[in-house]
């Protein structure tokens, strides 16, 4: 297992060269040797075939000249076949005649007999050791006097031809071993061949490698994809939109960077401007005046740097996913926010009818979201007015709900509001734009959303909803 394991891993490192010769090499190598052996095969039946046909005609040949005319069994044995037959079998000849009642042997009588009974009229042939050596032997049985009626008094005569087989498994080694060096040099050509083709293929990828490492870092244009093989066009295809959207977040990076510095560089200028009016100033309920002026510009820049960070967390931190209640949450949320609601004299609640079941998501980010909310709804509801935080979830989504009795906002501001820096026109100079921006970047990242519209009541307001999926509903 350990062995397969590291076999894996290799597997995973390696480059597309290595994979295909660590798949290509040993499925050539298979196919080769199955051919060989097939070739193997197919040499030994043609070299028996030609042999055995050899060893046909001599058993013919014997047979063509017994005769029984004389009144006995005369054979004629035909010595020049013979000897033209030891010279194409390299190697020694045997033959053996005999009759069924035993009284006629010539030849070789201790010649090994056939491993089944012979079917007259039929020749069979079989392989078998004689004197220690591998033999080849044809065998064939006949009647031999057909006059005869009687079956009982019938003779047959058995003739049995063998030669050494030798010169045929020279003639099939030698074959096998042409053939072998054959295989091994188209092997090697098909090898050859092989790499060839693969660095062919591989030249639009090495290329397409050697284009994109020559770039600079802050180039980040689209990859042209005229001339690449189809194959390579899906991953130009998703490396393009790669890069749109990191030259998309870049972007917003620089903008979001513009955007914080102007606003941070406005609070500094005020408070500059409001130290130097200090220093000019003698009479002290001025200096004290100035003074104030100066603490609320401290709270906002405070505020914008608190929301800022905030911002970029929501951005880049990773997500802690753990369970908690929506009790726990909201009433975090309202005792934080309880003195600003009672200085503006607002009734800050939540609704009792909270889930029990807990909810799952990253909780310090979404009470950072529920926070800035909150914060919004208490800074443009009118004193007297109510703030009323909900939980509530279905078989599907989770739900985080701030309402307030606030003027609430036309159908351009709610589909506007979301992008940073952007206030709607109740905002007369305060706020910074980024609570909600904040709040949808934080449910975004939990593959939701926020959604701005009208509360359901008759009572003039916003409602808020921030909305997660459950993991089950997650998009992978």
């Amino acid at each position: 297992m350990r062995r397969v394991g590291r076999l894996r891993a290799w597997l995973a490192r390696a480059s597309l060269w290595k994979r295909l010769a660590f798949l290509l090499l040993p499925c050539l190598l298979v196919l080769t040797t199955i051919e060989l052996w097939m070739t193997r095969h197919d040499a030994l039946e043609a070299a028996n075939s030609a042999y055995d046909r050899s060893l046909l005609g001599a058993l013919k040949s014997i047979d063509a000249n017994i005769s029984i005319a004389s009144g006995g069994l005369a054979v004629e044995l035909p010595y020049t076949m013979f000897e033209f037959f030891e010279l194409t079998a390299s190697g020694q000849v045997f033959f053996r005649v005999s009759t069924s009642d035993g009284l006629v042997e010539l030849g070789s009588a201790d010649l090994p007999a056939p491993p089944s009974p012979l079917t007259l009229g039929r020749p069979e042939f079989y392989d078998a050791i004689y004197f220690g050596e591998a033999v080849r032997l044809a065998a064939y049985q006949r009647v031999l006097d057909g006059s005869v009626k009687d079956a009982a008094e019938r003779q047959n005569v058995l003739i049995q031809v063998g030669e050494s087989t030798r010169s045929r498994q020279e003639f099939t080694s030698r074959f096998v071993r042409r053939a072998a060096v054959r295989d091994i040099a188209v092997l090697l050509l098909l090898i050859g061949c092989t790499a060839v083709a693969l660095a062919a293929a591989f030249h639009p990828l090495v290329r397409l490698a050697r284009e994109v490492q020559a770039r600079r870092p802050d180039d980040l244009t689209r990859i042209g994809d005229e001339a690449l093989p189809a194959d390579l066009e899906p991953l130009v295809a998703a490396v393009n939109q790669h890069m749109n959207r990191t030259r998309d977040l870049i972007a917003q990076q620089r903008q979001f960077l513009d955007d914080a510095s102007h606003q941070l560089r406005t609070h500094l200028t005020t408070l500059q401007m409001q130290v130097d009016y200090a220093k000019r100033e003698e009479d002290p309920e001025g200096v004290r005046s100035t003074l104030e002026a100066i603490g609320v510009e401290i709270s906002r820049v405070t505020r914008s740097t608190q929301q800022l960070l905030a911002l970029g967390r929501s951005d880049t931190a990773s997500l802690e996913l753990t369970e908690f209640t929506f009790e726990d949450l909201l009433r975090g949320v309202a005792v934080e926010h309880l003195p600003m609601a009672r200085a503006k004299q607002l009734d800050l609640g939540i609704d009792p009818a909270a889930p029990s079941q807990p909810a799952v998501g990253d909780a310090s980010l979404l009470r950072e979201a529920l926070s800035n909310l909150v914060a919004n709804a208490i800074a443009y509801t009118p004193p007297h007015g109510a703030v009323t935080l909900h939980g509530s979830g279905d078989e599907t989504v989770w739900r985080v709900v701030v309402e307030d009795t606030g003027p609430g906002m036309t159908l351009e501001e709610r589909s506007t509001l979301g992008q940073r820096f952007q206030r709607g026109k109740q905002a007369a100079g305060r706020g910074t734009g980024l609570g909600i921006a904040i709040a949808r970047s934080i449910a975004q990242r939990h593959a939701g959303g926020l959604d701005l519209c009208e509360r359901e009541s008759p009572e003039q307001g916003l409602r808020a909803v921030i909305w997660w999926p459950k993991p089950s509903q997650r998009p992978q």
